[in-house]
């Protein structure tokens, strides 16, 4: 038996209990109630404990005042049955649900004078639990925190690292997967499974053959899941109603210490991000901090103390958002920023993590606090590269640049841009020139912008092309392999969402959504040739901007534009001698024997995308580009000569 000290921060609060048992215990006891220190505000409880698994939970005399409001903050507008509806219904809907916040608005502001009402006591979570069960239940009061002792001590797991060693790759060189734990390796034979970090670590070798350097995870913090009513009809007149139980995103945290449990054990997730480390690969997480779940266990605690205590933007409110404004001086904390900040340390130096990207960060509004975090997890980091990266829409370079606080942001710009190429034929290259170099939107380097032709919040390109242009085959995949060319060879940073570089052909959804892997898998009669084709062609990209030191730096110069054509050809370099030119064509027209001037060297290039060699003389080369096509031209240097075994071509001549 040793003394452990149970701590709760909860200065204001006049009440607090603990409640513990051993874990194969039933019952609770009798609560433990917790001595407050006034100089610190800070409840202690300390219990003479032996070696085992504990199970806790907090109880206090809340100051919160709350009735959570419903959500989504306004009515789905993306919603068929909304869409469905006529005007003067959609208004009359949207009034009915601004009256119900109104009124619970109104039910919160008498509370707040309630003398009784803070008397209420709150059963929950401890804030800084690193382990939770949420036994088999949605209802945060149910749930309950982990503690394991061993010698006397607390311990999170046992895992002992391997691979710190390893050398991992610089910001400007990373080429990032986005992936979501319980769809990008679930199995296969169970079509309700999720993945678990266990099933990432089983494909490491697929990543890497993939060539990408780092993989952004979406949120793995605890998180709750959701009922659902799904009604089914298997006869007329007979419907079946049946409750499901939906794991969303995780962008609703509601244990910033603890990791989903659904995806694993913590020493699952170490061994993941170890072998993730010994094979080059860096880890970035998808972390939430400008809102939590309405039964976040802060919220139980004392609301306004933490947080906002209204929406900023009630268009833009998906739960109770931090308020990083409020400062006590009393104690001397700015209490959102500390915890906050502790939760990024823990995951910084407990996982060993290599990034964070911020979601919902235009929503903050705070650089002051941004600039702050950045800082704090970096110093926690360590000299190894650390990435923060922000979700700032409408992106601005103000986010990034000399006085903001990212390393960079996603360049969504990029995303709507390059779709309406491909989806809607817009063929603006002034627009396109835009992005591809961020600098004309003010951007200043390559780790500046991440780009990307679809992420978590979009239905895939492949999908929107057959949903709204009725585009598949070949067709849908070319423009797709026109788009990736563009976002590998632009300045900044690729971000590839998972079952992209596949040709995955399901539509976005709150619920599972397993990456369907057969679409690569080995078939006798090749009906899979597009998807396997695609892999091949992301592959070799990758591979191509990993080697060429052209694209870690912002040389970017744009060599042709015919607007009448629809053609742009821009060079990249590095001033170590390597030189890439790209040429594509945004058009639907086949151009024959089409005549690319302004070329930066004379003399034998390689001509990536159909692998033949090229020799260009008087700075112009003759190439046959069809409709919706780039080609990549990589230099081979002044004294370069082709081989006998390979094509040829000069710049006169035309590749068939």
């Amino acid at each position: 038996m040793a003394p452990f000290t149970f701590t709760l921060f909860a200065p204001y609060n006049k009440q607090a209990a603990l409640r513990l048992k051993n874990a194969n215990v039933r019952m609770f006891g009798v609560d433990i109630l917790m001595e407050k220190d006034e100089s610190d505000g800070y409840f202690r409880a300390t219990v003479d404990l032996a070696d085992g698994i504990f199970h806790y939970q907090f109880k206090i005399q809340t100051k919160s005042w709350f009735e959570t409001e419903p959500e989504p903050a306004l009515p789905n507008y993306d919603d068929d049955e909304f869409k469905e509806m006529t005007q003067t219904e959609k208004q009359e809907k949207t009034e009915a649900h601004a009256k119900l916040i109104d009124e619970i608005r109104e039910r919160n502001r008498q509370r707040e004078h309630e003398a009784t009402f803070t008397e209420i006591w709150y059963t929950f979570v401890d804030p800084y639990a690193t382990d939770v069960d949420e036994r088999g239940t949605d209802d945060a009061h149910k749930a309950v925190g982990i503690l394991t002792i061993k010698n006397g001590k607390r311990v999170i797991d046992e895992y002992e690292w391997k691979y710190d060693h390893c050398s991992l790759p610089p910001d400007e060189e990373l080429v990032i997967y986005e992936l979501h734990v319980g769809d990008f390796a679930a199995r296969d034979d169970d079509p309700l499974s999720r993945g678990q970090f266990k099933h990432v670590t089983q494909k490491i070798e697929y990543l890497k053959e993939l060539g990408i350097n780092a993989i952004e995870l979406m949120p793995i913090k605890e998180y709750p899941a959701e009922l659902f009513l799904f009604e089914s009809i298997i006869q007329p007149n007979i419907i079946i109603s049946s409750m499901k139980l939906i794991f969303l995103r995780g962008y609703n945290p509601r244990y910033y210490f603890a990791i989903e449990t659904s995806y694993g054990t913590t020493a699952d997730l170490k061994e993941m991000i170890d072998e993730m480390h010994k094979n080059g690969i860096r880890v970035i997480l998808d972390g939430v901090y400008n809102h939590s779940d309405c039964s976040s266990p802060l919220t139980q605690i004392d609301h306004d103390y933490w947080y906002h205590h209204n929406p900023k933007d009630i268009t833009m409110s998906w739960g109770p958002e931090w308020n990083y404004n409020f400062f006590d001086p009393k104690y001397n904390i700015w209490p959102a920023r500390k915890f906050v900040g502790d939760s990024i340390r823990y995951m910084v130096e407990e996982f060993h993590i290599d990034g964070i990207r911020f979601d919902a960060a235009r929503q903050i509004q705070n650089f002051d606090f941004l600039h702050w975090v950045v800082r704090e997890a970096k110093k926690a980091a360590g000299p190894k590269p650390f990435y923060c990266v922000a979700e700032f829409l409408p992106d601005e370079p103000c986010i990034t640049n000399i006085d903001g606080p990212m390393d960079g942001c996603w360049h969504d710009s990029f995303y709507w841009i390059i779709r309406d190429i491909l989806l809607h034929d817009n063929t603006d290259i002034g627009r396109l020139k835009s992005v591809i170099d961020c600098r004309q939107q003010g951007f200043l380097g390559v780790t500046n912008v991440v780009n990307y032709i679809g992420n978590h919040d979009h239905d895939r390109m492949l999908v929107e092309l057959g949903k709204e242009r009725s585009i598949f085959g070949e067709e849908a995949f070319k423009r797709i392999r026109l788009g990736v060319v563009i976002q590998m060879t632009s300045i900044g940073i690729p971000m590839i969402w998972t079952g992209e570089e596949i040709g995955e052909y399901k539509e976005k959804t709150p619920d599972t959504a397993k990456i369907d892997w057969s679409l690569i898998a080995d078939r006798e009669d090749n009906a899979n040739r597009l998807n396997k084709n695609l892999l091949a062609f992301y592959r070799g990209l990758v591979l191509l901007r990993k080697e060429n030191k052209a694209f870690f730096q912002t040389n970017l110069n744009f060599i042709h534009e015919d607007y009448n054509t629809k053609v742009l050809a821009y060079q990249r370099w590095a001033t170590s001698g390597e030189c890439v030119v790209v040429i594509v064509n945004i058009s639907g027209s086949y151009l024959a024997h089409y005549r690319v001037p302004n070329m930066p060297n004379n003399g034998w290039w390689h001509e990536w995308t159909f692998d033949y060699d090229v020799k260009v003389d008087h700075n112009e080369v003759f190439l046959d580009l069809a409709e919706h096509e780039a080609k990549i031209l990589v230099w081979l240097g002044e004294n370069w000569q082709p081989s006998a075994s390979k094509p040829e071509l000069t710049s006169i001549e035309q590749k068939e």
